[in-house]
């Protein structure tokens, strides 16, 4: 055997040693790992004699909430329903053009560049009143929460 070679079986040798004490040790790792959620769980046995839990739900995703009363809230002539009684005095505060502002945007789903054609002004324009209104309307509602 040359030189060589014997420096290559000596990697090979020092590289298998290497790989099984990273295997083992890794084994330990998973094992202390596996011990200790051991400790933490507690069989459904357990909670279904001890404590009568359930194991089921009910999934309330396509339940339709129940909003109890509704406060209407009349822009533009027609008439929205309101959920929250603060949101919708906080929007009557507002002024009438704030107002249609925020329905059209956000009831209505038009884009500030339709708006904008709608009353006369750019769509950056719009932004920044729609954004203003947005500022009042949150200082209305925190006026109102104190009150």
């Amino acid at each position: 055997m040359t030189e060589y070679e014997a420096y290559q079986e000596h990697i090979r040798y020092t590289h298998d040693i290497y790989c099984r004490i990273v295997i083992r040790h890794a084994s330990f790792d998973a094992a202390r790992m596996l011990a200790a959620r051991w400790k933490r769980e507690i069989s459904l046995e357990y909670l279904t004699e001890e404590k009568f839990v359930p194991l089921s739900t009910t999934d309330e995703y396509f339940q339709v909430p129940d909003y109890g009363e509704t406060y209407p809230f009349s822009v533009r002539g027609q008439t929205i329903f309101l959920d929250s009684c603060s949101l919708a005095a906080a929007l009557a505060e507002l002024p009438e053009q704030s107002q249609e502002e925020i329905f059209l945007y956000y009831f209505q789903h038009l884009k500030q560049k339709e708006i904008g054609e709608q009353s006369g002004w750019t769509r950056s324009t719009i932004g920044r009143h729609i954004q203003l209104a947005l500022k009042r309307l949150k200082e209305e509602m925190e006026v109102l929460s104190h009150e």
